[in-house]
């Protein structure tokens, strides 16, 4: 039984490395040198660590202070946990990796990275669209109720999150994928493949999730100031 267990485990090991050694095999072909890996260390590191300081403060601040829980405040704090989330789930590995010029978690970490990433970083995006919004909706009407506009605000930042998971999704159901990218030192969508399959998700994430927040943003700044223009 002893041997049978032993053998079990190395078996798993064995599989384990072999699996390691074929996502390795994968990835692209290096494009920095050591030096250009330890400059990318560098930047990621400071970029980690400013935004895991600065987004942490603006949520104690928000906590610490009940002045400053506003209907639009909340939007604020639903980007800051999502940047604060990018700084803690995903800057260490993609820093730990450019320390040592390749990935070190294996296809699975990838594959969790680069969603968690683009997760994130929608929810980001999604979230400055619906901010625009329920800022030309307080301009158009200032005196609706407080109540109300908490429940308008919730529902956006719910939106917000739902959405960017609804788009970050597909790819670990098969349309599309995440693998490596760039040097090989972080992961996200698979922007190199060209088949349909992953050609239509990323046509598709590119609109609805970057180009559509966009010129919702253009288009509620020019009703803004159209909207100040004819009021004067």
């Amino acid at each position: 039984e002893l041997r049978g267990s032993t053998s079990t485990v190395f078996s798993a090991v064995a599989k384990s490395e072999l699996c390691l050694q074929n996502f390795e095999a994968s990835l692209p072909p290096p494009t920095l040198s050591p030096r250009g890996h330890l400059v990318v260390a560098v930047c990621l590191g400071f970029i980690g660590t400013f935004g895991f300081l600065s987004n942490f403060l603006v949520l104690a601040l928000f906590c610490r202070y009940r002045a400053l829980r506003t209907p639009m405040n909340l939007l604020l704090v639903s980007i800051s946990a999502s940047d604060l989330l990018v700084s803690t789930l995903g800057t260490p590995f993609s820093f730990a990796a450019s320390t040592q010029g390749r990935w070190l978690i294996g296809r699975a970490g990838c594959v969790w990275y680069g969603f968690v990433n683009a997760c994130l970083g929608i929810v980001s995006l999604i979230s400055l669209a619906v901010l625009s919004y329920e800022r030309y909706c307080t301009m158009m009407a200032p005196t609706i109720a407080s109540g109300r506009e908490y429940r308008s605000v919730l529902g956006g930042i719910c939106f917000s999150w739902l959405y960017s998971v609804a788009w970050t999704v597909p790819p670990l159901l098969g349309w599309s994928r995440y693998g490596p990218e760039g040097p090989g030192t972080t992961c996200s969508v698979d922007w190199r493949t060209q088949t349909p399959n992953n050609i239509s998700y990323i046509v598709c994430l590119f609109t609805f999730c970057l180009l559509l927040p966009f010129l919702c943003n253009l288009l509620l700044l020019w009703l803004l100031l159209f909207v100040q223009r004819t009021s004067k």
